[in-house]
């Protein structure tokens, strides 16, 4: 399986990042529990963001619930982020990646709680 991110490198502040996650080499309906997104900003832990599960459910971060949507385009094997009102604590490194097993609800994401991750895109927010 193959995901690749997409998406403007810089926002403004108070605008909405939009992110398009590409998928091949697996079906987003039929494989993996789990497609999330997760970012890791500089210096930080990796963060997770919110995933949709392969049955169409979605789930947020609490920090990150009243401004972020996930969102499925089955038809074309893609899932989206949207962040809204962006603020200076959003520049970051953005990743979706899959994954079969819950993720811990007390600590950080890291990378082997995922099968499989895209390269990335780095995401700046400025005026």
């Amino acid at each position: 399986v193959q995901l690749r991110e997409s998406g403007p490198g810089l926002v403004e502040p108070s605008k909405t990042l939009s992110l398009i996650c590409s998928v091949s080499g697996a079906s987003i309906i039929d494989e993996y529990r789990y497609w999330s997104w997760i970012r890791q900003p500089p210096g930080k832990d990796l963060e997770w963001i919110g995933y949709a599960t392969k049955f169409g459910e979605v789930a947020y971060s609490p920090p990150l619930k009243s401004r972020a949507s996930i969102w499925r385009d089955t038809s074309e094997g893609q899932f989206f982020l949207h962040l809204f009102s962006v603020t200076p604590e959003d520049p970051a490194d953005y990743y979706c990646a899959i994954h079969d097993t819950p993720l811990s609800d007390t600590s950080p994401p890291t990378w082997s709680d995922f099968t499989s991750w895209g390269q990335g895109t780095h995401v700046s927010v400025s005026s």
